[in-house]
């Protein structure tokens, strides 16, 4: 990539800062994440701030407006992510590429490894509900490796109304999902969402396709945080799989903002995709924000392969030349 001018240089990081402080004034939970001393650890999870949620919906001078309300509740725990701590949710941006890939794929039984606070569940019971054919059932099924954390997220989900649509399973995924086939309570995965630990993607997806033979012709499977934090051993897996092929196409956690990362003007380049610029910002420790999407299509009708990651642009470049 060619280096800015040193004058054009200056003028957009002075462009880019102020930005980004704007930024910082509509995304609190940010900030709160960026105010830490170098090498300190930054906590996202699993701290009190997932039962502060529960508190912050039932508490909500909408609550009322809330019960029975999906869009609404998820409207509510986006406000909390951007106002008050920070959540590892999917986040609007990617729930609108994901409810496009529910529309089109219109799946019956969906089953997400991870389901932390319900927001996903929520997310996918809803669309599906909204998108079945007639007389057909659908169901979500949300394997939640700690159980103070499902409790929480049943919680949610009964106040959206998607008890019906949506179990949420304790202890771990690989287990639940055995458990779940021998009793005969899954015998098919239309999707499969990907979310817990990124060692456990490739050894998963496996458990699911070719043990208990579950993913069927044309199932779509999702996985997120493939890049950052990572999971090298899916990757290799799902890319040298001769059954797929990939695109990536791009997603924000903050949806219509620049990527943001801890520390500012460490490093400042202009990146284009298509005919969008976006400006980085990066510090060489820093852990960014932004996230992707990189799609593998079944190249023989045998599946579609989606993954979500944090940073996922250089690997979208390499992508573009295969």
């Amino acid at each position: 990539m060619s280096q800015l001018p040193a004058e054009d240089l200056e003028s957009k990081k002075e462009e880019s800062k102020k930005d980004f402080e704007e930024t910082l004034i509509k995304y609190p939970s940010l900030k709160k994440m960026m105010d830490v001393k170098d090498g300190e650890e930054v906590p996202e999870s699993h701290d009190g701030r997932e039962m502060q949620l529960l508190r912050f919906i039932k508490d909500h001078a909408d609550s009322e407006d809330m019960k029975d309300n999906p869009s609404r509740i998820l409207e509510a725990m986006d406000e909390f992510a951007a106002q008050h701590e920070f959540l590892i949710n999917i986040g609007p941006d990617k729930a609108k590429i994901i409810s496009g890939l529910i529309l089109e794929n219109k799946p019956r039984v969906l089953v997400e490894f991870g389901g932390y606070v319900g927001y996903s569940a929520i997310l996918f019971a809803d669309q599906m509900r909204a998108h079945a054919s007639e007389n057909r059932e659908v169901h979500v099924w949300s394997l939640e490796m700690d159980s103070d954390i499902a409790t929480i997220a049943r919680d949610l989900i009964s106040t959206a109304g998607l008890s019906d649509y949506v179990t949420v399973v304790d202890g771990k995924a690989a287990d639940s999902l055995r458990k779940l086939k021998e009793e005969g309570k899954v015998e098919r995965i239309d999707f499969l969402f990907l979310d817990h630990d990124e060692s456990l993607y490739e050894q998963d997806l496996k458990l699911a396709l070719d043990e208990l033979k579950l993913l069927q012709q044309n199932a779509c499977i999702v996985a997120d945080n493939v890049l950052r934090p990572g999971a090298p051993k899916y990757r290799e897996y799902v890319q040298n799989h001769s059954g797929l092929r990939t695109r990536s196409l791009k997603a924000l956690i903050i949806p219509g903002e620049f990527e943001v990362s801890r520390r500012l003007l460490f490093d400042f380049h202009v990146m284009k995709h298509g005919t969008d610029k976006v400006i980085r910002m990066r510090s060489r420790s820093a852990k960014s924000f932004d996230l992707s999407l990189i799609m593998h299509w079944g190249l023989h009708g045998v599946q579609e392969q989606i993954q979500t990651d944090r940073q996922a642009m250089e690997h979208r470049s390499s992508l573009s030349r295969t």
